[in-house]
């Protein structure tokens, strides 16, 4: 079985799970399960030696009972219909989690965009568009980035799209530049939700459990500090000094949530990439690890504290060491299935914020949610980037736009509402957080529908 069927079957029983719980008859579990459209085609591609390649493409469209297909674009060589499937499929809950109003859909093509040139990929992304045309459109599917696509890459998807139609249509994908009508504050937009969220949790925690750092060894006393976002946006809660965070992947998600997190007050004291990381036990310096990951090519060796690196503040470990470290909090922001049943006996943090889709299997995720460990699922954590998509959206339909500061005060606001809706039905209904997210998600998707 591929990778893509085992996510897909996951994200399916989840819904079944939560649907039946809920007591919904067969019929409408069925409708929240299959998607309404599977476009699967294959387009061929000029390449820069003068022959023509074959490359196969999808666009899955899940669920519109809420509104238009949202989800992204991926260029990979294992991407495969089902993963596409899945992903199409865990967007209509994510996008019903932040009480968005759209449906899920997501695309992709099979292809590994590193061994093409720069514009052998154009070529690609434009006849990729050419196949989806006619059936996306502000009102009805807005594709976004994903993985190995960017706003580069989208500004050609839309650049042809507009050449088929005919006629200006900003707002039909998001991502774009921002001199293409792209939103300010897209590119820190998931690592900033996922911290909002983070927040959210932790004044909740302390509300009902003031002890509950102090259990796991942390040594700062309970106090009252600062955790905002900018001097307009912060107020006084309680918390503690050196709520310690590991973050195993450094890319976009992982770096800005590291970076912001570390403004608020966080200590990170580990960060990896794909070929390992480093732990710095006194709290590490987010913003000169990136530097010295960009002159090295990798983080590992990156022991950097204030302006500095050096070995005397820290050590190398490996991405299946960072997941064991004794940390407050684990965020992983990398791969799916990294917390498994190998491992998950092993893991010391009481909170993980699932920044990754799918980072832990199931086995791992009921092990850990019996132990007490608090899980904020990826469908909320990581929602705060198509919730700014939607904020672009908003924007290009308006012909109005906002401050990065207003758009990051919107995240805010929005981020906070969908983990309250959450928390209400965890704390009512005794559920883990999890299990809360998709019973608001398939409530909000089951009442659109007619």
């Amino acid at each position: 079985m591929n990778t893509g069927q085992k996510m897909l079957d996951s994200a399916q029983a989840l819904i079944k799970k939560t649907a039946e719980k809920m007591n919904l008859d067969s019929e409408m579990i069925k409708r929240l399960v299959e998607p309404e459209y599977v476009h699967e085609f294959s387009f061929k591609v000029k390449m820069d030696n003068g022959k023509d390649k074959i490359f196969k493409g999808w666009r899955i469209q899940h669920n519109s009972a809420l509104g238009p297909y949202k989800g992204g674009i991926r260029f990979h060589p294992e991407t495969v219909r089902e993963e596409v499937q899945a992903l199409a499929t865990l967007m209509s809950i994510k996008c019903a989690v932040a009480g968005l109003p759209y449906g899920g859909g997501k695309g992709g093509v099979a292809v590994d965009p590193k061994t093409l040139s720069k514009a052998e990929l154009e070529r690609l992304s434009r006849e990729y568009v050419k196949k989806i045309a006619h059936f996306v459109g502000e009102d009805i599917d807005v594709p976004a980035p994903d993985v190995n696509t960017n706003s580069e890459i989208i500004s050609w998807m839309i650049d042809e799209y507009q050449k088929i139609k005919g006629y200006k249509s900003l707002a039909t994908f998001t991502g774009k530049p921002v001199s293409m009508g792209g939103s300010l504050g897209r590119t820190e937009a998931t690592g900033r939700g996922g911290l909002f969220v983070l927040q959210a949790l932790i004044k909740k925690i302390i509300a009902s459990t003031p002890n509950f750092f102090d259990a796991m060894g942390t040594p700062t006393p309970l106090k009252r500090k600062k955790i905002g976002v900018s001097a307009n946006l912060e107020e006084k809660v309680p918390s503690l000094e050196n709520i310690t965070i590991a973050v195993q992947g450094f890319g976009n998600v992982g770096y800005y949530f590291a970076k912001l997190a570390e403004k608020e007050g966080f200590k990170i004291v580990a960060v990896s990439d794909s070929k390992g990381g480093v732990y710095v036990k006194d709290g590490l310096s987010v913003e000169k690890t990136m530097e010295c990951k960009k002159e090295k090519g990798m983080v590992a060796g990156c022991y950097c504290k204030g302006s500095v690196c050096d070995i005397k503040y820290g050590r190398t470990i490996s991405n299946e060491e960072l997941l064991e470290l004794p940390v407050d909090i684990l965020v992983p922001a990398a791969l799916e299935n990294v917390i498994n049943e190998k491992n998950m006996n092993k893991i010391k943090a009481k909170i993980i914020l699932e920044m990754a889709n799918g980072p832990l299997i199931e086995e791992a995720y009921e092990y850990l949610s019996k132990k007490g460990v608090i899980i904020i699922p990826d469908v909320l954590a990581n929602a705060g980037g198509v919730t700014v998509s939607y904020l672009e959206w908003v924007q290009n339909k308006a012909g109005f736009y906002w401050s990065e500061e207003e758009v990051n005060s919107k995240l805010k606001v929005m981020m906070e509402r969908a983990f309250e809706a959450i928390w209400e039905k965890s704390v009512s209904r005794k559920i883990p957080l999890k299990e809360a997210a998709f019973e608001v998600a398939i409530e909000r998707i089951v009442k659109a529908m007619v």
